[in-house]
């Protein structure tokens, strides 16, 4: 078993470069089954998600040359199958992009039950209810979801809740269908802009994306042959802030968009951090004990869901009592018990945890959850004093590029080893 061990009590000091945003990288691979093409796709973050859906793509007909570790050329025009490994397409919850772009391209999906962190209860039902809207029949037995369609055509989709997961799967179900789609109380996420614009350059004619009203007018081929380049990640932009915050630390973060940083910026300042905007890059410093603040995580613009267990570890050790209120995932509070043993004073209850301000951390061996419970995590032995281990280092290399090189560059002390 692969654990980090931390030395911490150093602030971080340095640039960092951003990479390609994970959740947008996961979204347009898939995407590019929906071309009978070409494409080159660079600035993609070097992490295992992005590789085992290279994997999966590979499976079902696709060639891909790596031109280098975040640079990829995907021919797609002689898809073999539409059924998807399903023990490829257990590891990951984004897997069920592989449902919008096969029945959008073939008429026909066969894809495993996602996985994924664990963060409580993830319906699809929303995405069920696209497919349905344009024609496909959804059966769901078995460990597998299977959609078909003899013709796809337009529709109106309204979406009861704003899932970004639904309102990708409806973009990429609509691209290849006869007619115009609608799709109203869209979720906003960059991630969703990302994927539309790269559709667009593909052939697509996707309008509004960015907005709670989506209209995508169906086009009868994708022919690609175009290089397109992933938006920096909004949330490996975020985690890098906090810990320049939490470390007391002075950080540049380059190759960002800080458009999409905004909610996390408000809340870096109001807990006592300082940031200078310079547009395509950000400068986040702080010399103080973090103050108090209330948090309550929303769909974009609001403040991220992915950012509250990293945001959590400066309100472990800010001044006062603080306050997060988790309104997307259920279960994003288990982290919360790993800060304990190094000494947080956390009281978390359904979807409400409580933060008693603690003067420090100390380090301790503690287990990541999910993806972003181990960036949190890591921060936290970064600022705790002694060394902490972090075991199932698994999650966090989903979703973050070469995590520890980039901490330690910043100064931080961290080594990646094994244990039996």
């Amino acid at each position: 078993m692969e654990k980090l061990v931390i030395t911490g009590g150093t602030p971080l000091k340095g640039e960092v470069t951003i990479s390609g945003a994970k959740n947008a990288a996961v979204a347009i691979l898939p995407a590019t089954l929906l071309i009978n093409g070409t494409c080159t796709i660079n600035n993609l973050p070097n992490i295992s998600d992005v590789k085992i859906y290279c994997e999966i793509l590979e499976k079902l007909g696709a060639k891909i040359t790596w031109h280098s570790p975040n640079e990829i050329y995907i021919d797609t025009r002689n898809i073999e199958t539409t059924e998807a490994p399903l023990d490829l397409t257990s590891k990951f919850r984004a897997s069920y992009y592989l449902l919008g772009s096969l029945l959008g391209r073939k008429g026909s999906a066969t894809v495993g039950m996602p996985g994924g962190c664990k963060l409580g209860s993830r319906p699809i039902d929303q995405h069920i209810k696209a497919f349905e809207a344009l024609g496909a029949h959804v059966d769901i037995g078995q460990g597998k979801i299977v959609a078909k369609a003899k013709k796809l055509k337009g529709n109106s989709i309204y979406m009861d809740i704003s899932s970004v997961g639904a309102t990708i799967n409806a973009i990429l179900v609509s691209v290849l269908s006869d007619g115009i789609t609608v799709i109203d109380n869209a979720a906003k996420e960059p991630h969703i802009v990302d994927v539309a614009n790269f559709l667009n350059t593909m052939g697509a004619n996707i309008k509004g994306a960015g907005t709670d009203t989506i209209k995508v007018t169906g086009v009868k081929e994708l022919t690609g042959n175009a290089v397109y380049s992933v938006v920096p990640d909004q949330i490996e932009a975020g985690t890098f802030m906090v810990a320049a915050v939490a470390s007391r630390g002075d950080i540049l973060l380059k190759n960002c968009i800080t458009k999409h940083l905004e909610a996390i910026t408000a809340k870096i300042c109001e807990v006592g951090g300082t940031v200078k905007d310079y547009g395509d890059s950000i400068r986040v410093s702080c010399t103080r004990r973090p103050s108090r603040a209330t948090i309550k995580t929303l769909p974009y613009p609001g403040f991220p869901t992915d950012m509250q267990s990293q945001m959590g570890v400066i309100l472990s050790i800010a001044e006062g009592t603080s306050i997060i209120n988790e309104s997307i995932w259920e279960s994003r509070f288990q982290y919360t018990e790993e800060l304990n043993k190094m000494g947080a004073k956390i009281t978390s209850q359904g979807k409400t945890a409580i933060f008693e301000g603690v003067k420090e951390l100390r380090g301790a061996p503690v287990f990541a959850s999910d993806l972003r419970a181990g960036a949190a995590l890591i921060v936290a032995g970064i600022i705790a004093k002694g060394t902490t281990e972090i075991y199932n280092i698994k999650y966090i290399d989903r979703g973050y590029e070469n995590i520890e090189e980039k901490f330690c560059k910043l100064g931080a002390k961290i080594i990646r080893t094994q244990e039996d």
